[in-house]
């Protein structure tokens, strides 16, 4: 069982912590530069239930995974995007545990698990799930809206790595969107007001759409530097010159990320020149 809500604080490795009284967090040992802490997996179960939701049992990490397995009866998966910090484990975890996969992305689905729709609700003793698509950090992400079980709960919104519980997320260069992303944003912004973040990576927050506001007023203001940097510096200027010229103000170890970024953002002002 969780600790009660409050008990322990981010990070907590190897303990299922609580913090809602309907969600608690595995956080897998996998730190890194993409991964901040390492990966959030979520177990979301009614007061009183031995059954639980997970979404993203995360890497292959047989200690991990068997944690997950062991919270108890898992009715169903969810994996919030394709990224393989998040993905990785499902085929074992699937194994201990039998449970069917829902996701975007077909290959990513098992045991009768099925697509994952806009709207889409899943509910389980009680707990009940709305499914919001919010693509832009990849094609295939989604976001989870969990109701409130009382005047106290104010509920959540479970945002994988479209919010970060610090830092600001990266835009996959391969099929991530920027357009798409400031539309999930607003998407947030209205579904999460007074809801409780709970990211993919890094700590709680205790705001969604605060924190949805502060990612798409960061991103137009990335966006706007970008833009000036190519009046200053000519249509053509390439990817590592901008970066050079727009993150002046981050390390330069993480300018390669920040390429990413810019290839994304470069994609959106062309697409609507």
């Amino acid at each position: 069982m969780a600790e009660s809500p409050g008990a322990l604080t981010h990070p907590s490795y190897g303990t299922l912590r609580a913090v809602t009284p309907t969600a608690s967090v595995l956080l897998c040992h996998n730190p890194g530069q993409m991964s901040l802490d390492g990966t959030n997996t979520w177990i979301l179960r009614a007061p009183g239930s031995d059954r639980v939701v997970v979404l993203d049992p995360g890497p292959e990490d047989p200690e991990h995974l068997r944690r997950v397995a062991d919270v108890g009866e898992v009715a169903l998966t969810i994996a919030s995007h394709q990224h393989f910090d998040h993905t990785e484990g499902l085929d074992t975890f699937v194994k201990l545990t039998g449970s069917p996969v829902h996701a975007v992305t077909e290959e990513f689905r098992s045991g009768g698990g099925g697509g994952l729709e806009h709207g889409e609700v899943f509910e389980v003793d009680g707990l009940r799930l709305t499914v919001l698509r919010t693509p832009g950090h990849t094609k295939d992400s989604v976001s989870l809206v969990l109701d409130g079980i009382g005047p106290d709960d104010p509920g959540a919104v479970l945002t994988a790595d479209t919010i970060l519980g610090h830092g600001t997320t990266v835009l996959d260069p391969q099929d991530g969107d920027l357009g798409d992303y400031l539309d999930s944003l607003d998407v947030l912004i209205e579904a999460g007001v007074g809801r409780i973040c709970l990211p993919g990576h890094g700590p709680e927050l205790p705001d969604v759409a605060a924190i949805a506001r502060v990612y798409r007023d960061h991103r137009h203001e990335r966006l706007t530097q970008v833009r000036d940097a190519l009046a200053l510096m000519g249509p053509t200027a390439d990817v590592k010159t901008i970066v050079e010229h727009v993150y002046q103000d981050v390390d330069p170890a993480l300018w390669p990320v920040a390429a990413w970024s810019v290839e994304v953002q470069l994609r959106y002002l062309r697409e609507r020149a």
